[in-house]
């Protein structure tokens, strides 16, 4: 088991039923899984830049990631329906854990002028937080030598949690920096 995961266990959980009133600790929200994707955009024609993508994703999470392909054709962003318009790993389990872990104590640091994720943004009210990357090498996987072209990637946790108070507490008590709530002005 992993810090974060003993973490959970042992002071989040009853921490998280305290704060959130509940009677019964398996209604504690948990994490069910985290799911990072890279979205190809203007380069789905070029073969080498999905295979650059899917590598990069792999080594970052050290899972080998999926194409997506597009469901409907879309004349106007020249799509056409089964072109490759992404890829992405989803994480349960272990390898869940040990990626947030990373995430929190040695990628999120990296950013430069970082004040904490920002509380409006990135909720969807039934549970989930989704995170943006604007460059992929704030991951401590990847080098400066390693990079030809910086490019984004998307960061979704699913959680267990059914509104976005209850997620906000879960990944607090995980440790996730976010930005401290401003007081009302007078």
């Amino acid at each position: 088991m992993t810090r974060l995961v003993d973490k959970y266990k042992k002071e989040v959980r009853a921490q998280l039923k305290d704060e959130l009133g509940l009677k019964n600790i398996m209604a504690v929200p948990k994490v069910e899984k985290v799911v990072i994707n890279i979205g190809i955009g203007k380069a789905s024609q070029d073969k080498q830049w999905i295979e650059i993508a899917k590598s990069i994703l792999e080594r970052i999470t050290g899972q080998r990631p999926v194409q997506i392909k597009a469901k409907k054709a879309i004349s106007n962003f020249k799509l056409r329906q089964g072109m490759i318009v992404g890829t992405k790993v989803t994480l349960r389990g272990q390898r869940m854990y040990d990626f947030l872990d990373k995430l929190v104590n040695s990628t999120i640091p990296r950013f430069r002028d970082f004040y904490g994720l920002e509380l409006k943004k990135g909720f969807d009210g039934n549970g989930n937080f989704t995170m943006g990357f604007r460059e992929h090498i704030v991951f401590p996987e990847i080098g400066m030598d390693d990079v030809e072209k910086v490019h984004g990637l998307e960061v979704t946790i699913v959680t267990t949690a059914k509104d976005n108070k209850s997620t906000l507490a879960l990944l607090r008590g995980m440790g996730f920096p976010f930005k401290k709530d401003k007081p009302a002005k007078k």
